[in-house]
């Protein structure tokens, strides 16, 4: 007895109104999970530009340098160069006196300086015997300063005349319109950003002498008198803060005939007039008090529009290029001593404790140095183990069992890695710490997992009827692998080996481990010299407190990715040049 045959759906089931809903809330679900996955594409995208802006941006302050053109006279048998830079400076800045004087003068200048003439007196190009013009690399602080990374100076021109009076070795500037009232008015701006910063401090006494008197009930004796004591002097503190505050706060409201002086935790404040600067130290609406920095050629008064008033906005106390280099930076910038070149020295030196004569060439050698040892472990080991496994290896528990751990171990975390490299290379073979060797056999570990698992599925990629083709005319199975698979298979495992690379040139943490964290200036020779790589070196500079090492970071990591972009490149055009469809 058959069944009977189940009737065709009635046409009206798929046109009812529950047909017609359930039609449109799938379909708003397809159009949702679409839009969710715009929106992921977008974000990941937005964040993939915000980061390569950001890199780019700041690799490209590291891409030039700034140099001083001054006069130098070099002797012919001189070999303390720095004592040259510092001679040429005074000479070049007569007017720079005194011992802190002098210092911010020699800070303008970098002792790459001198290792420039140092060089090209090597070179056999470097003039000596007379005065002749030269070009001095500048310091950190200057270079940043020249790139607005300490504020820039804010120019304002006023319409009314300025007569300049000396008094003794300063200066009283009387200028019409009242045109120091701005000036008066960032000053009180200053004044009430330290009478605030004053009533925090008288805060955290008044929090103190809380916290003792809390605790007075449970003390007796000497431990008493002690808490006394300091309840006292938070008070006194607190009292003298507090009067310090409202003493600023009877300057800030003083009419702007009231002449502030103005201190190094307030805006500073030049004027530029008569071919020389001028550093106002107490200022009104309409007079103000001022010490040259640099000098003037003359005291006469000028007109309307023939002097400039510039503000610097941070504070001196909290940047490192000090007023005096500001004017002195200022006046080679007007006369046009100021050259900004290429950066080719970033690539020439190895690393420095000053960022301005700092390079990756040392650390770029030492990541091809380590990189050549990982090739020549990884590749031919990772290729013969993935010939023995697919080819060879029987199919039993035992080789189930590596293949089940040569799929963990690329899974494993890195420092893993490092940590059995630092045991066993290091501490029981004595393989060379901080070497390119170590660093190579770390690496080659951590890439072995994934060439192999690369080689294999390239080799299980080719078709069987290659192999019973080769053994049909006689080949035996080592002649059919090594001359027929092992080639077709090949760009599969390039590329698997290319992109276990790149993997490896980006690691860090299992290098910090072997030591190749050390600081190194000198360029490896070979695979046994102390090195260190790219990514160790972009992690030491991003860890330095000089703020112009953040630039050099920036470009180091441009470089890396260069590298890497190049390495992926070069897999991509492998695969599509030798890629075969079966």
């Amino acid at each position: 007895m058959t069944e009977a045959a189940t009737p065709p759906p009635d046409a009206s089931f798929h046109s009812s109104e529950e047909a017609v809903a359930r039609l449109k809330k799938r379909r708003s679900a397809e159009t949702r999970l679409k839009l969710y996955g715009m929106i992921a594409i977008g974000l990941a995208a937005l964040a993939l530009v915000a980061l390569l802006w950001n890199i780019v941006a700041r690799t490209m302050n590291a891409a030039t340098e700034h140099y001083i053109a001054i006069e130098a006279q070099i002797e012919p048998d001189e070999d303390d160069f720095l004592k040259v830079v510092k001679k040429s400076a005074r000479a070049s800045f007569p007017y720079v006196s005194g011992r802190t004087g002098k210092r911010e003068l020699y800070g303008l200048f970098s002792d790459g300086a001198a290792d420039d003439m140092r060089r090209a007196q090597e070179a056999g190009t470097l003039e000596t015997g007379e005065a002749v013009p030269m070009r001095f690399l500048v310091s950190d602080t200057a270079d940043l300063y020249m790139r607005g990374e300490f504020g820039a100076l804010e120019s304002q021109e006023s319409a009314g005349g300025l007569t300049i009076t000396e008094d003794g070795k300063k200066f009283v500037l009387r200028a019409q319109d009242k045109a120091f009232i701005d000036a008066v008015g960032r000053a009180k701006a200053g004044l009430a950003r330290e009478a605030d910063s004053l009533r925090q401090q008288a805060a955290r006494q008044i929090a103190g002498i809380t916290v003792q008197q809390a605790r007075l009930d449970s003390v007796t004796g000497l431990e008493r008198e002690d808490m006394l004591a300091q309840i006292d002097g938070f008070r006194k503190t607190r009292d003298r803060l507090e009067g310090q505050a409202s003493a600023l706060d009877a300057l800030i409201t003083g009419s702007g005939d009231t002449r502030l002086e103005l201190t190094d935790r307030m805006a500073s404040f030049f004027v530029m007039v008569n071919g020389g600067i001028l550093k106002l130290t107490e200022v009104s609406a309409d007079t103000a008090l001022a010490v040259p920095l640099v000098p003037l050629d003359s005291a006469d008064p000028v007109a309307g529009g023939a002097w400039t008033l510039r503000i610097l906005d941070r504070p001196e106390v909290g940047r490192p290029v000090k007023d005096q280099q500001v004017a002195i930076l200022e006046t080679l910038q007007r006369e046009g001593r100021i050259e900004e070149v290429a950066n080719w020295k970033f690539f020439s030196l190895s690393d420095s404790t000053q960022p301005e004569i700092a390079g990756i060439k040392g650390a770029l050698i030492g990541s091809l140095w380590t990189m050549l040892v990982t090739f020549s472990l990884a590749f031919p080991i990772g290729v013969m183990a993935a010939i023995y496994l697919e080819e060879f290896a029987p199919k039993n528990r035992f080789t189930d069992f590596i293949e089940v751990n040569i799929n963990n171990l690329a899974a494993v975390p890195s420092i893993v890695f490092g940590l059995l490299g630092l045991a066993v290379f290091l501490n029981f073979f004595g393989v060379p710490r901080s070497s390119p060797l170590a660093g190579g056999l770390v690496l080659a570990l951590m890439t072995l997992p994934t060439v192999i698992i690369a080689a294999r599925a390239a080799i299980r990629a080719v078709p069987p009827s290659i192999r019973w083709a080769a053994m049909g005319i006689g080949a035996s199975k080592t002649q059919t692998v090594f001359h027929h698979v092992l080639p077709l298979a090949m760009p599969g495992i390039l590329t698997g080996t290319i992109i276990g690379m790149a993997q490896a040139l980006g690691e860090t943490a299992p290098l910090l481990m072997i030591g190749m964290v050390a600081f190194i200036t000198a360029v490896p020779e070979g695979i046994t010299d102390s090195a260190t790589v790219l990514p160790v070196q972009v992690f030491n500079w991003a860890n330095a407190s000089e703020r112009a090492f953040d630039m050099r970071t920036a470009a180091a990591i441009a470089v890396l990715l260069a590298f890497l972009v190049v390495m992926n490149a070069i897999a991509i055009i492998l695969r599509k040049r030798f890629e075969r469809r079966w």
